[in-house]
């Protein structure tokens, strides 16, 4: 390969770096353009990567993603067509694209950018829908409740470069941050999605500790209570005081009438039949048909709330793969997000130069890593957020992209290998 072909691999990589979370939002299946343009570039490159020895954090990010394949391929059935296929078959195609990372590692610059482009491209979106298309909820190009998860993961990822690297950026750097905050944060509100707002209740702590932790710096907590009020001020805007006054009457006429026709109240009727029906077969579940068939039957025998039969996941990804899949499809969940968490984890050896020094940079990486699964963990307490697809390729790509980026950066700055 000719110096030219790899440093137009290696701009590739940077490029897609940039284009998942800048387009993500943006355009109606934003988050595929990098993701096509990722893959095509690792079809073109594999008998570069293919003969290159990848470091141990990719084997295991590989893992995760092969498992979750093979758990979702357990779906795949003539019920469902060829469309059964679909999500096993993204995972399996990200797998290519985490060793082409490894080998043409993009810039972490890239992946900045396009994190603050995406979370401003989301909040204008979510302004036009609402000011000039007069929706009741802004949805972007996909469901409200994903478009407004990942608008405020967007909002958040941004405050933390914005934080962690103040010194480093220019005023209109700072000043697109803070855009990017903002506006990631008013697609979300725009949204009415609730479950973002309660994923910030994990997210913030766990923010705010590992800044402490690894910064020395306590005055992070000022920020937190700045952050806190911010996010109380917004609270008492109208439609977010809405949705949270909705939810306290939902539950309550849930609790004494049993009522699930509510937004909150059917949550809280799967949540139940979910948990029964994994009890039932606790090491094997009920599989995806099996799940909708038995559903069926206690709702005819009234063991059930017909509202159930409306949607065909149980509102929580836990009790979900619970139901369908039993422990086991709920261990695998844990690796998914837990594999992830462990390799992003800001050990001293992943964020300090070879002086001892602390590299920010290094830093916003894990943060940012660590900020995937945690925020994934979050949203699915309400949504099946996997069943998605812009939930799946979010995760999918932006996981090795972090990964790479966190390799080129600690090879730049002369340290060895963080894993």
């Amino acid at each position: 390969m000719t110096v030219r072909t790899y440093r137009w691999f290696g701009r590739s990589a940077s490029v897609g770096a940039f284009m998942v979370p800048g387009l993500a939002l943006w355009l109606p299946s934003g988050y595929s353009y990098g993701a096509a343009l990722l893959l095509l570039a690792a079809l073109a490159s594999a008998p570069v990567w293919w003969r290159r020895p990848a470091p141990r954090a990719a084997w295991w990010l590989t893992a995760a993603f092969s498992c979750m394949a093979a758990l979702w391929l357990l779906d795949v059935g003539a019920t469902w067509g060829w469309g059964s296929m679909d999500r096993p078959v993204k995972y399996l195609l990200a797998l290519p694209c985490i060793f082409y990372l490894m080998t043409f590692e993009p810039r972490a610059s890239w992946l900045w950018m396009g994190m603050a482009v995406g979370a401003v491209g989301s909040g204008l979106v979510g302004i036009y829908q609402i000011g000039v298309e007069q929706l009741p909820r802004a949805s972007g190009f996909t469901n409200a409740i994903q478009y407004g998860n990942l608008s405020m993961l967007l909002a958040v990822m941004s405050g933390l470069l914005l934080v962690v690297q103040w010194r480093r950026w220019v005023a209109w750097q700072r000043l697109l941050l803070v855009a990017a905050i903002v506006l990631g944060a008013v697609g979300s509100v725009l949204s009415q999605s609730r479950g973002g707002w309660l994923a910030l209740v994990l997210l913030l702590p766990v923010c705010a500790w590992l800044l402490v932790r690894t910064t020395g710096q306590r005055r992070v907590y000022w920020g937190l209570c700045v952050l806190a009020i911010a996010a109380a001020a917004l609270s008492q805007v109208p439609a977010v005081e809405q949705r949270v006054d909705e939810a306290r009457q939902e539950m309550q006429v849930y609790q004494q009438r049993g009522d699930g026709r509510s937004s909150v109240g059917q949550r809280l009727a799967h949540w139940q039949l979910a948990w029964q029906m994994g009890w039932d077969r606790p090491f094997t579940g009920w599989g995806r048909a099996g799940y909708e068939q038995e559903k069926a039957r206690r709702v005819a025998a009234g063991l059930a709330h017909p509202v159930v039969l409306e949607f065909g996941h149980a509102h929580n990804e836990v009790l979900d793969l619970f139901a369908k899949r039993g422990l086991p499809g709920v261990l695998l969940l844990f690796a998914f997000y837990g594999i992830p968490l462990v390799m992003f984890w800001p050990t001293a050896r992943r964020i300090r130069d070879g002086a001892g020094k602390m590299d920010r940079e290094s830093l916003s990486l894990c943060l940012v890593g660590v900020m995937l699964p945690l925020s994934y963990i979050g949203f699915g307490l309400t949504q099946v957020f996997l069943a998605h697809n812009s939930g799946n390729m979010f995760y999918l790509f932006m996981c090795p992209l972090v990964l790479a980026a966190l390799h080129e950066r600690r090879a730049r700055i002369g340290c060895g290998r963080p894993f």
